[in-house]
């Protein structure tokens, strides 16, 4: 559905789950609430693979795109400095060079019909890598089964982006399992106590001024730019697609301190091109460079963006921080389709890509 014409009127709509309802025609709403049950119930699939320590000395290596890939992305963020082999992820059709025998691939596709995925996992075999495979069925989990290649088996009936929970636990593992970093069950399990948390906090039924509502309707009729340093810099890019898939919109991720080195001189130009925002993520146990940086950065956007919003993660754990700033973001970008009055299921222009891709 188009956006409405009227954003002044829409900024300040009700966002009441029955106000919700009636955009979102598929229910995304409750994958989006449902995500301490994904990281819990995440850890008993990975369980029912059967999975076995692999040696993978070189590290390992995501194959998937979109929201396959996401939870990969968040993986890296939330191991940090506990990484003892390179956790990477490959979002294409060719593996990088350094890809053989001693490194794990894992072949991330929700729907099993990715095409780089499966070239990516054609590749693989060729040359001999290790490898385990996590979706729902297609010719990802025919080529694995095909191959004697364990499956962590997604449920069904999700939008690729809304398993999130389930995508970031399966990377986390594979980390785990290849030796390339510490299992972090405990904390996967707090964090998930702590979106229950949160989920009351800033779900539907939280109060019209919630943390969710309120950046919603701070960045309603604008082009957003959201930041972060560290894992803030990863919930930074996953609240930028969202916003793209769910809300329809074009939004952006900015990574410190790199964007200070670059981005930051666009900001005094910005004003008399368009209505930009800027949300700043901040981890309150980043890098203290880093957390002076958010606070200067805010303020350079403040010549071309309005508003600016600094917001800082919860929790304790750095994975229970990196899950608040996702639920956070993925219930803002819920919250932005319904202002716009727009269905977040609906990715036309992803749907006619693959189309033509398929046609040619």
């Amino acid at each position: 559905m188009a956006a409405t014409r009227h954003p002044e009127v829409r900024s300040r709509a009700s966002l009441e789950r029955s106000v919700i309802e009636e955009f979102d025609s598929t229910n995304q709403l409750d994958a989006v609430l449902g995500l301490p049950h994904q990281l819990t119930h995440a850890l008993v699939r990975v369980d029912r693979a059967e999975l076995t320590p692999i040696a993978a000395p070189g590290g390992v290596i995501v194959a998937g795109m979109g929201g396959s890939a996401a939870g990969a992305r968040l993986a890296v963020a939330a191991l940090g400095q506990r990484l003892t082999a390179p956790l990477v992820v490959s979002d294409g059709y060719r593996l990088p060079g350094w890809a053989g025998p001693n490194t794990l691939v894992f072949a991330s596709s929700y729907s099993g019909n990715t095409e780089e995925t499966l070239a990516a996992y054609d590749e693989a075999a060729e040359r001999g890598a290790p490898r385990i495979a996590a979706t729902t069925g297609g010719g990802l989990a025919e080529r694995a089964g095909a191959d004697g290649v364990p499956v962590i088996a997604l449920p069904t009936g999700f939008q690729p982006r809304a398993t999130i929970g389930y995508a970031l636990v399966a990377a986390l593992e594979a980390a785990a399992i290849a030796g390339a970093a510490p299992s972090v069950r405990h904390d996967i399990i707090a964090a998930a106590v702590l979106a229950a948390d949160l989920v009351e906090e800033w779900g539907p039924e939280s109060p019209d001024d919630s943390l969710a509502k309120s950046i919603a309707r701070a960045v309603h009729g604008t082009i957003p730019v959201f930041a972060g340093a560290e894992l803030a810099g990863a919930a930074a890019y996953r609240w930028k697609c969202q916003f793209n898939e769910n809300a329809a919109l074009p939004a952006f991720a900015s990574i410190l301190p790199e964007a200070d080195h670059n981005e930051v001189v666009g900001w005094d130009a910005a004003r008399a091109l368009g209505r930009f925002s800027y949300v700043s993520l901040e981890d309150p146990r980043a890098h203290e460079r880093n957390a002076l940086r958010a606070e200067l950065t805010a303020d350079i956007a403040r010549a071309g963006a309005d508003p600016v919003l600094r917001v800082p993660a919860r929790g304790h754990s750095a994975m229970e921080r990196l899950v608040s700033l996702v639920l956070l973001g993925d219930l803002v970008s819920l919250y932005a389709a319904v202002l716009r009055e727009a269905d977040p299921v609906d990715i036309p222009a992803i749907d006619g890509l693959k189309a033509a891709l398929a046609a040619r």
